[in-house]
């Protein structure tokens, strides 16, 4: 009998900052990828290859996570959370989860698409006696992301920065999915932020520990900028031959309106004698009557980005953190108004919401009134030179 896979750690708690304005509306990996948001499709992949423990690192936008994932029931997987209250990082983000992984564990980034064999890369990682083994592929583009550089063996000599000139062994391109020891983060200090790649990987390879390579096949999605997320939404249509053209639940586009090779997600509204070309509208977003967009990205920044509505009714500050605590599974509501934990029946529009705590490290229910210091959000930063302001929406080019 095959023994199961060790867990899993998906690294969803970063801001989004390259997605802009994208990740106005949603967590980077709730993006919705040809119907589907990239984070089901990553869960869909692990529990696919035998992975039956996932851990779900959160931060910012946590709702549009756990709103989709529950408690991974719905992929045959269970799936627990690691609130981070300030973003810790590669490496911070997993010390933090140690107490709900093993002595192994996988680490997937939540921003990258790529077909691994776990099994594969596993193996590899034994029979290397590695600390740490990350699967890499052929480098696409050595001038835009940094590389790996490895000799014949497969062993790890060191790391090299985009653009940078021919180094120790062959250079390939980590495509966000390795397997680690447990051990490797122990020695940092939790709660604090740290980077794997550029710090702790670093400092491990300069004392001679081993660390691996596992070359995959491909092909490898990495959904960086909006320009990327089109390419990979395009890509992955294609591959599964569907159109990379639609529109999300509850959108509507006036029969005058023209919309041409466009990606709409949720509740967007493409209003009288519009023409939109070649681009991405991220949830709620209203293109007013007769604007004109071409190959632009567009997120609300009104109030709809600033609150998120709860399924009881009541709203939450987008972005406030999540109550079911670090490593807790998110609770649920039940139909007579009580409360169960994570996992006892429900159907996905049961699934409750998590509660900012209080500024005391109390809970209270989210909604209810706060004050200034306890607001939950800082004021919005100003927007990215390449940004620009139509009435409340936030366009950038793609």
């Amino acid at each position: 009998m095959t023994s199961p896979l060790p867990p899993a750690l998906v690294l969803a708690a970063g801001l989004g900052t390259r997605l802009r304005p994208l990740t106005l509306s949603r967590a980077k990996a709730a993006v919705p990828v040809a119907g589907s948001p990239l984070i089901c499709r990553q869960l869909r992949g692990l529990a696919a290859a035998g992975v039956r423990d996932v851990v779900v690192n959160l931060h910012y936008r946590p709702e549009t996570i756990a709103g989709v994932v529950g408690d991974g029931g719905g992929f045959d997987c269970r799936v627990r959370y690691s609130w981070e209250r300030t973003v810790l990082g590669s490496a911070g983000g997993p010390r933090r989860a140690l107490p709900l992984l093993g002595d192994r564990f996988f680490v997937v980034n939540a921003d990258t698409l790529c077909a691994v064999d776990f099994g594969a890369l596993l193996d590899r990682h034994r029979a290397a006696q590695a600390l740490a083994t990350l699967a890499v592929t052929v480098h696409p583009a050595p001038d835009r992301y940094g590389g790996i550089l490895a000799g014949d063996d497969g062993r790890i000599a060191g790391f090299a920065p985009a653009g940078a000139a021919d180094g120790p062994g062959a250079l390939w391109h980590f495509v966000g999915v390795q397997v680690v020891e447990a051990s490797v983060f122990r020695g940092l200090p939790d709660g604090v932020p740290a980077a794997s790649v550029g710090g702790l990987y670093n400092d491990l390879i300069a004392a001679g520990r081993p660390m691996a390579v596992h070359v995959v096949p491909g092909p490898f999605h990495d959904i960086g900028t909006p320009a990327d997320y089109a390419a990979t939404v395009r890509a992955v249509a294609a591959a599964e031959g569907r159109s990379p053209f639609s529109a999300g639940d509850g959108s509507q586009v006036h029969p005058t309106a023209r919309v041409e090779r466009s990606i709409l997600w949720d509740d967007v509204v493409v209003e009288a004698g519009c023409v939109v070309t070649d681009c991405v509208l991220a949830d709620g977003v209203r293109v007013p009557a007769g604007a004109v967009l071409d190959r632009q990205a567009v997120a609300t920044a009104g109030p709809a980005d600033v609150r998120q509505p709860r399924r009881d009714g009541s709203d939450r500050q987008a972005g406030a953190p999540a109550s079911f605590a670090d490593g807790g599974q998110p609770r649920q509501s039940r139909r007579d108004g009580g409360d169960r934990q994570a996992g006892a029946p429900a159907g996905p529009a049961d699934v409750r919401q998590p509660r900012p705590p209080c500024p005391d490290g109390g809970d209270r229910q989210a909604g209810a009134r706060a004050g200034p210091a306890d607001s939950g959000a800082a004021a919005p930063p100003p927007l990215p030179a390449h940004e620009t302001r139509l009435g409340n929406l936030v366009v950038a080019p793609l």
